[in-house]
């Protein structure tokens, strides 16, 4: 029998078009677990129906920046006002347990021998960015386990330390004992690579291998639901061109 294959993902970001689309090919690719780098909500226009697909996966789930937002009424002063936008509307469409659930998530999970985060294992409650080795090499120094698989910057590069740490764009990762992986799946519901396909990655414990996915989804369909919501129209814009 053979070990389990883990869906890893992250940013939904209420799109429930790409997150459909993920899961059916996930299905196809003998996915048998789940798990979410968080940010399930927040930009597009189904973010209750997207936190309850997760929650009827049953699958580990870590807080990310847009969770945590969307589920406590703090001033929103100083925030970009697209995003300023996008939260206040996604607020008014969650129920109040919806928001306790999402505002209770962890920030940092051990799931089976890897760590799952959002954005960094030395702050995770600070939204940093890692687009650079130097900004993996923080996180590296706090990583318990050989992988470790972020979100955030909706843009999939993996970083690996051995006696120094290296990093950039990848399809397939052959996991060493002998290293450390700081690896980011790209985002189902908001790409930001200059790719609009849905982003993901699957990793296979037992091959120690980890496959980044692009998936094609009903892109007009978002778009058309931003819209009717009133949504700001930059957020359908730049899903078709993947910044």
């Amino acid at each position: 029998m053979s070990g389990p294959i883990y869906a890893i993902f992250s940013d939904i970001h209420g799109n429930a078009e790409a997150l459909s689309a993920v899961l059916k090919d996930a299905a196809e690719q003998r996915v048998t677990q789940y798990v979410c780098l968080g940010d399930v909500v927040g930009y597009n226009a189904n973010p209750s129906e997207c936190l309850e697909q997760m929650r009827a996966l049953g699958c580990p789930i870590v807080r990310g920046n847009h969770d945590q937002y969307c589920s406590f009424d703090d001033d929103l002063t100083g925030f970009h006002p697209l995003a300023a936008d996008a939260v206040g509307w996604t607020r008014r469409q969650l129920s109040a347990e919806q928001q306790k659930f999402l505002a209770d998530l962890p920030l940092v999970r051990r799931v089976a021998n890897f760590t799952a985060v959002h954005s960094t294992l030395d702050m995770p409650d600070m939204w940093g960015y890692v687009f650079e080795s130097l900004e993996a090499e923080a996180s590296f120094n706090y990583q318990m386990t050989t992988v470790c698989f972020y979100g955030h910057t909706h843009v999939p590069l993996a970083f690996e330390k051995a006696s120094e740490v290296t990093g950039g764009l990848y399809n397939r990762l052959k996991i060493s004992l002998e290293k450390k992986y700081f690896v980011n799946v790209g985002s189902i519901g908001q790409p930001r690579d200059g790719d609009n396909r849905a982003s993901y990655a699957i990793y296979d414990l037992e091959n120690k291998e980890i496959q980044l996915r692009r998936v094609p989804y009903e892109l007009t369909a978002t778009q058309e639901k931003i819209r009717k919501a009133g949504l700001p129209e930059r957020l359908a814009v730049r899903l078709a061109i993947g910044r």
